[in-house]
This record gives structure tokens, C-alpha cells and sequence, in this order.
């Protein structure tokens, strides 16, 4: 084995609190399995703006103790260089993530922090909220919000302003992820790292006061019949507590979902945008010839809604639908203010703001970008992230989001309308904007290096027959744009085409959008491109 590999696991081994990892590495050891170590081996979990997320294991390259708790050593020095001195702590109900929690607290403690503890698992937007109502300077979320039941992760917020950016509770954004991640890699040894044990345990008051916050967005409720699932998550008793505030009436749970479960046992993957994920939610609107179909992902920040189309029957709504339909709404209803998206999203938000003399503005993806922008009443992203509240919860939410679209439809009814009564009503004012995302999970992350470089170094001339107008790298933006790894394609016949990483996930993606006044025109181009755009991805 290679001396310098035997030298580094050897090192990591002394230096794991957890006799569990510790020992998986001593077998691997023994066993002269150099091919397994080198995989947990191939580089500390890289920290960056969306924090930690990878598979719970050993090694630097998983998570697990050791590097959560160079991590949190890692942000204890990025905090005192700034005289940063209160931090509060979440998780949700993933394998690990208690412990991660409690880690967490035992160092921030033993560094002198002031530290807070929310009282159980709770969804990530309720940490978010903590950040702000405690007045605190960090916030961190132990979550891998939609990944796989085999990852944990990481999140960290900041509290008012920090190095000139104005975070009120919103994730770090870049150069302070590099920052942190300069001071993680300082940590030699987790054994000099003192803990401590004097933090506070909050009680359900702060949970109480999102609820009371959040419930205003819905001031009108009625009797609709809505099917919600949580996905094993950590939404339901949350989301539960708004909905009865507001007086909606009891909510139709997907009960083998309805309840934490870290194996996520009745789902392909944990993501309500992934195919299949909303099977069994609308197998029970059907049972109960429900009005609303609602889903949240696993720690709640993100919300995605089925409806029962006239044509289609029960379909789940795109991101940017939604998008649309909230963006709308509130629009209508304000004087004045911002209303913002990533550069992946529909363009239909950026008309809605023109159309009614609002602000608007455009971020990379992320919702640590759009959280950013000042007077913002509703950002959102395509991958079904809203904000629709910025001054309760100045990040995505799904809790909220739901809310205030059940209020929506509720109101809707009222008219003898739906929601997809609204969305034609938004097509036909600004054009029909057919949207489609393309992933492509890889197995070795490196071929999206590849696929991104082979494209930089071979600009295309034209895609699926229609002509490329103008081929914009975002990593050199022409506009005010942090510079960014993707690149955006504008076609002929409206026709925009986004392809990069994913930020969180082992894929390249693909994000279309064609806009033309009539529909049926509008898919038919999509499908048209399509098969040419999932060939030029693999």
C-alpha cells in the first residue's frame, strides 16, 4: 500500500472521536483495501457556499464526526476573527444528524460562543427564522435536505452583516465559504479542539412564533380538500400547526410518509421533483377527490404542488408554474418592491415585474443569492424554491409557500376558477413559456468537467436544427453576474438554453425554455429538442 496513503488513514484513525468510522477504517486497513480507502480518501468533503453535503462514512471525503467537527472548529475561527459570538443549531431527522447537532454545540460551547439549540428535529426554514428573531450571528442547519437517505449535510447562516454583505439570516455566499474553508483546513488535530457543555435548549416558543408569523399570509381560509406529504421528512407537524392557525381545514396526510423516516422507504429518491415521488400523494387525491395536492422535500424549504388539469388530469405543477402563479399574486398585490429569480428560472417572472411596474432582478442560482437582493417580495427558482415572506424567513421556504398557494386556490374557488384557470390567464398575458429541466446523474464527477469543457472548447453552431444566436460563458459574464461554471445558449425562435453542475449533486443539468403565444407551438419545440439536448449531455 501506498506509504503515504498508509501514513494519512493511519493519522485520521488516531485523530476520529467516532470508534465506529475509526474502526471500518482499521478493517480496510488489515484488509490492504487501498481502492475503498483511497475513496474516502480522495480529498477533505469540500465546504462551499451550500456548506457540507456528501455520504455519511469514513474518512475525510464523508461525512461523519471528525469532519463535522473540523468544520464547526473551521467556522469557530472564521467567527472570531470577526468578533462573531452567538450561533444557533437545527437538524432534521437524517441518520446522524443528532449527532452532528450535538458535536456542534460542544465546540461552539467550548470556544466561549453563545449557543442555542432548537428543541427537536424541525424544518430547515424554521432555523432560518431562529437566526433572525434570536438576532444571532450564525446559524447552522445539519440537513441534506432532498439527497439520498445515505447523505447528511451542512448548512451555515449568517445574521446581519458580515465583511459588507447584508445576510439578515440567509446563507453564506462566496468569498466567506473559501474563507471558512482556509480556517477547516488549519484544524489539525479534533483532540486540541476544547467542548464545552453550557448551551441552551430553546423550547417550542420559537417554533410557536413562525407559526403565528407565517399563518398571516393566509387570511382567508376555506374548505379545501388538500393531500399533503411530507416525504418522511420533518414538515408535517410544522406545517400542520399553520395550516390549523390559519383555519384551513384538517389536512389529508399521505400517512406512510406523513412521519421522519431516514430511509426514505416508500420513495425512488426523496426529492418531490424526481419522477415517481409524488406517486402515492396522488393515488390519495384520487381516494378523496382532493382539491390540492402539496409536497414538501424532506426538511421543508421547498414545496411542490399538483393540481387536477383540465386536459391532463392530476399533474405536479412545474417550478416555474409555480413560480408564475405566486409571482403573479403577490405582484398584483403591491405598491412597490423587487421580485427576483436565478438565471435558470423562467423569464416570465422578469415580464410580470415590467407588467406591473414592480423591480426586478436577476441572480445565479441559489437561493443564498436571491436572499440577498434588497426589498425582495418573492424570489423563487425553478427547482421548486420560493420566498414569499422575506421578512419572517429570509431564505426558501416550503411551509409558507404552501400556505399562501392554498390561500390562492382557495380564493380561486371562490370564483368558480383554479389554478389552472390562472395560469392560462398568465400565459395569454405574457406568452406561453414552456420550461423543462434535464439531468443527467453521473457516477464519476469528472465527466461533467469533460462535458463542460468540451463544450467551451467547441462552440456550437446550432442545436437540434434551430440556430444558436448567441453563446454566453457565464464563468466570463458579460453582465454584472458573479462569474459562474455554465453556459447559456440563446436560439432562434425564442428559444434559451442553460446548461451546469449541479451545485449539490452528482449531475449535469439542462434547463430549456421556449416562449411563443401559442402552447401547442411552444411544446412542440420543446419536444423537438429534447432528444438532441439529452444526447449532447451523455
Amino acid at each position: 500500500m501506498d506509504s503515504n496513503l498508509l501514513a494519512e488513514v493511519r493519522a485520521w484513525i488516531e485523530d476520529d472521536p467516532d470508534p465506529v468510522t475509526a474502526a471500518q477504517l482499521k478493517q480496510l486497513l488489515d484488509a490492504e483495501d487501498e481502492v475503498t480507502l483511497r475513496k474516502f480518501f480522495a480529498g477533505f468533503l469540500e465546504f462551499g457556499t451550500a456548506g457540507l453535503r456528501g455520504p455519511l462514512g469514513p474518512g475525510p471525503s464523508c461525512m461523519n464526526q471528525a469532519v463535522v467537527g473540523k468544520t464547526v472548529a473551521g467556522i469557530v475561527r472564521y467567527m472570531k476573527e470577526r468578533s462573531l459570538t452567538s450561533v444557533v443549531i437545527g437538524r432534521d431527522a437524517r441518520y446522524g444528524s443528532d449527532v452532528f447537532e450535538k458535536i456542534s454545540a460542544e465546540i461552539f460551547s467550548g470556544a466561549g460562543l453563545k449557543v442555542s439549540v432548537l428543541p427537536r428535529p424541525l424544518p430547515t426554514p424554521v432555523l432560518a427564522f431562529a437566526v433572525n428573531e434570536l438576532g444571532v450571528d450564525v446559524g447552522v442547519m445539519v440537513t441534506a435536505s432532498h439527497n439520498p437517505g445515505s447523505d447528511n449535510g451542512y448548512k451555515v447562516y449568517l445574521g446581519g452583516t458580515v465583511d459588507g454583505v447584508t445576510y439578515r439570516g440567509s446563507q453564506i455566499i462566496s468569498p466567506a465559504d473559501k474563507q471558512i474553508s482556509t480556517h477547516i483546513k488549519s484544524i489539525k488535530s479534533l483532540k486540541e479542539v476544547p467542548r464545552g457543555s453550557g448551551w441552551q435548549v430553546l423550547d417550542e416558543d420559537m417554533v410557536e412564533k413562525y407559526v403565528e408569523r407565517t399563518k398571516v399570509l393566509a387570511p382567508r381560509p376555506g374548505d379545501l380538500k388538500i393531500v399533503y406529504t411530507a416525504m418522511h421528512g420533518v414538515g408535517t407537524k410544522t406545517l400542520q400547526r399553520v395550516f390549523h392557525r390559519s383555519g384551513f381545514p384538517s389536512l389529508i396526510l399521505v400517512q406512510s410518509q406523513a412521519q421522519p423516516d431516514p430511509d426514505f422507504p416508500t420513495l425512488p429518491f426523496p426529492n418531490p421533483e424526481e419522477s415517481g415521488a409524488l406517486d402515492l400523494a396522488l393515488e390519495t387525491a384520487k381516494t378523496f377527490d382532493a382539491d390540492l395536492v402539496i409536497a414538501n422535500d424532506p426538511d421543508a424549504d421547498r414545496c411542490s404542488v399538483a393540481i387536477k388539469d383540465r386536459d391532463l388530469g392530476w399533474r405536479a405543477l412545474r417550478g416555474d408554474e409555480i413560480g408564475a402563479i405566486l409571482g403573479e399574486v403577490i405582484a398584483r398585490n403591491a405598491q412597490s418592491g423587487t421580485l427576483a429569480n436565478s438565471i435558470v428560472s423562467s423569464t416570465v417572472l422578469s415580464k410580470i415585474a415590467t407588467y406591473h411596474k414592480l423591480d426586478f432582478a436577476e441572480t445565479l442560482t441559489g437561493f443564498k443569492y436571491i436572499a440577498k437582493i434588497p426589498n425582495l417580495i418573492f424570489g423563487y427558482e425553478e427547482a421548486i424554491g420560493f420566498c414569499v415572506d422575506s421578512h419572517t424567513v429570509n431564505d426558501k421556504d416550503g411551509i409558507s409557500a404552501a400556505l399562501l398557494l392554498a390561500q390562492i386556490a382557495t380564493d380561486l374557488k371562490s370564483e368558480g376558477k383554479t389554478l389552472s384557470d390562472l395560469l392560462d390567464e398568465i400565459w395569454k398575458t405574457y406568452g406561453f413559456h414552456a420550461t423543462e429541466q434535464i439531468s443527467i446523474r453521473v457516477t464519476d464527477i469528472a465527466l461533467i468537467s469533460t462535458i463542460m469543457n468540451k463544450l467551451r472548447a467547441n462552440p456550437l453552431s446550432e442545436i437540434a436544427g434551430f440556430k444558436v444566436v448567441l453563446m454566453d460563458d457565464l464563468a466570463k459574464p458579460a453582465n454584472s453576474l458573479p462569474p459562474t461554471d455554465g453556459l447559456r445558449f440563446t436560439l432562434e425562435q425564442n428559444i434559451r438554453i442553460i446548461i451546469r453542475p449541479s451545485g449539490t449533486e452528482p449531475k449535469i443539468k439542462c434547463y430549456i425554455e421556449v416562449v411563443n403565444s401559442e402552447k401547442t407551438i411552444a411544446m412542440s419545440l420543446l419536444e423537438q429538442l429534447r432528444p438532441s439536448l439529452r444526447e449532447l449531455l451523455s
